[in-house]
């Protein structure tokens, strides 16, 4: 966006016209006593020049990477028409589109979002977006007891993203919401619907089911949405949105499919770009719409016909009764879904789903080089999607860092949040990664291992 400086003599110029000295005659009104002092921690400013220095040596240090890291933040090629479209102008600048008459192409981007949202997930209505897919899983889990009314109980497999678990119990815990823990199967990394019986004819507002899990594993989710609907619970859904190109989307699962969907977005076009931004997706079915949080983009025609779309259901408390809202959220992450909608756009169903065969393939094809690799095992026995788990046989903060040195991002330890899998590592491989990037890690993992 264009920046317009204004010069001391416009400054001037505008105080005298509206009587007043000085800028700070402007805010009179606000007592000495709750005045800021001076921000003595502030740097002093500096020439542009210096600015842009700054800034590409703080780039810089991202550095260029052979990257296997996943778990929740995914590298993927990005179109270059994807930001080329989300930085124009009328999008870049967009804030909520609160004035439909003056949003119409806003309102019609984000309406085509929750379409193609809701196709990819099964499901019947999507929202226009939140903060990321761990607040969106909160939510889901905040929306959950709310359907149910019964219970302020949810069941939290241990396969769910470990950051997603701490985001949810940060937020859920002071409305006294209960996350009660469902392990699972050690050597075959997903929960076993069995382990679930202890729960049976108890009041659980919901069972949250991860898709695939955070061990890349896919869960037996026909089995645990089954017993879910014995059992009256929601059930609440964390997938993956590449991977909803090549596997059941929540919304046909069995016995109904899943209640709720929600995920992390930033996988359809978003680059990592040192940790953000992400948005997070929400989903549901028509019966629980009124209690979904965020916004909803609806269709409809004018007085003479024509289509026309506009916010609507707004469940925040700015919108309605503080007693009626579902949320405050306030942000929509409106650029990143923008990049998304394009993202889905150019590549289409048939462009997504080569994404994520691609992104399976060479995962399967990793895994395979790597376990033939002396002191390397995988860990768990279910099928993937792509992402796998691998067990060391030297301690795996070390290994990181020597793969690290020779320019490869060689996973993520498991060790803090699932000590019992010991020197664990969980691995990624994308569509974008080549057979050389493959043989790369496993040769310099050989190496790393038999060099000990």
């Amino acid at each position: 966006m264009p920046f317009i400086p204004h010069t001391d003599d416009d400054v001037s110029a505008m105080l005298a016209a509206i009587g007043v000295k000085s800028v700070d005659d402007l805010f009179d009104e606000i007592p000495a006593s709750l005045r800021s002092a001076a921000l003595t921690q502030v740097p002093p400013g500096l020439a542009e020049m210096e600015v842009a220095r700054l800034m590409q040596e703080r780039a810089e240090q991202d550095g260029r990477w052979l990257n296997f890291i996943g778990a929740g933040a995914y590298e993927h090629h990005i179109p270059a028409a994807v930001w080329q479209i989300a930085t124009r102008g009328e999008f870049y600048s967009s804030y909520t589109p609160y004035q439909a008459e003056a949003s119409q192409g806003t309102l019609q981007l984000l309406y085509e979002y929750q379409s193609m949202m809701t196709s990819l997930t099964a499901m019947d209505v999507t929202n226009a977006s939140l903060y990321d897919g761990a607040s969106a899983l909160a939510e889901a889990v905040l929306m959950a007891v709310r359907v149910h009314k019964t219970s302020k109980r949810v069941l939290m497999p241990a396969t769910v993203h470990p950051v997603y678990r701490e985001v949810v119990h940060a937020i859920v815990k002071d409305q006294d919401i209960e996350l009660v823990e469902v392990p699972y199967c050690t050597e075959c990394g997903h929960v076993i619907p069995a382990a679930l019986q202890k729960f049976a004819g108890q009041e659980y507002a919901a069972l949250v089911v991860p898709q695939p899990n955070f061990f890349g594993v896919l869960e037996p989710v026909d089995e645990l949405t089954a017993w879910v609907k014995e059992n009256r619970m929601l059930t609440i859904a964390v997938v993956n949105p590449v991977s909803l190109a090549i596997l059941r989307p929540p919304g046909e699962w069995a016995a109904g499919g899943a209640d709720i969907v929600v995920g992390e977005g930033q996988p359809l076009g978003v680059p990592l770009a040192s940790g953000g931004p992400y948005f997070g997706f929400m989903a549901c079915r028509n019966a629980y719409v009124r209690q979904m949080p965020g916004r909803i983009v609806g269709r409809t025609v004018d007085v003479e016909g024509k289509p026309g779309y506009t916010l609507t259901l707004q469940a925040r408390e700015q919108h309605i009764r503080r007693s009626k809202a579902t949320s405050n959220i306030c942000t929509n992450q409106g650029l990143a879904v923008t990049a998304a909608t394009i993202y889905l756009s150019l590549l289409g169903p048939e462009g997504l789903q080569r994404v994520a065969q691609v992104s399976h393939a060479n995962a399967l094809k990793l895994a395979q080089q790597l376990s033939a690799v002396p002191g390397v095992k995988r860990v768990f026995s279910g099928p993937v999607f792509h992402e796998f788990v691998v067990r060391l046989n030297a301690p795996v903060a070390g290994v990181l860092q020597a793969l690290r040195a020779q320019g490869i991002l060689g996973g993520l330890a498991l060790t803090q949040d699932y000590p019992e899998l010991g020197d664990a590592l969980l691995v990624c491989a994308t569509e974008t990664k080549r057979d050389d990037d493959l043989a790369r890690y496993a040769e310099n993992l050989q190496r790393i291992l038999g060099g000990r």
